[in-house]
């Protein structure tokens, strides 16, 4: 696979003395940038560009944060703030339909809500001998 690392000889990288790599902020959002085009995987281009998969994570949350700046995407996707209110009214769960209990030619309609103490007090009456 080819790595797409030509263009970083005219950047200001800078190497550090245990061969770690500081990448400009133009160069981190132009990378994260490819990771938003539709089919691309964080694996592929971390691969391409000889990094960690966990560091170009990173630098995607960063840039949800806003703390990167991206190059404008013509057509792909794009972070959206997500905004959590909880203000909105929400409607009233329906009412769960009412209990019928039926013995012989007497019926007996019970809302829902009844306990399960109360109903076999009720079935214990309707078949008790009269």
């Amino acid at each position: 696979m080819e790595r797409s690392t030509e263009f970083l000889s005219n950047i200001d990288m800078i190497v550090g003395p245990r061969g770690h790599r500081r990448w400009p902020d133009a160069v981190k959002a132009q990378i994260v940038a490819e990771t938003l085009v539709e089919g691309a995987s964080v694996c592929a281009v971390a691969q391409r560009y000889d990094m960690r998969a966990n560091h170009l994570s990173e630098w995607r949350r960063m840039a949800r944060e806003g703390k990167l700046v991206l190059p404008a995407v013509p057509e792909g996707p794009s972070f959206a703030a997500l905004v959590v209110r909880d203000d909105v009214e929400t409607a009233p769960e329906p009412a769960p339909p009412p209990l019928d209990l039926i013995c012989g030619s007497v019926h007996v309609r019970l809302v829902a809500t009844t306990s399960a103490a109360r109903i076999a007090e009720i079935v214990r009456a309707l078949n008790a001998p009269s």
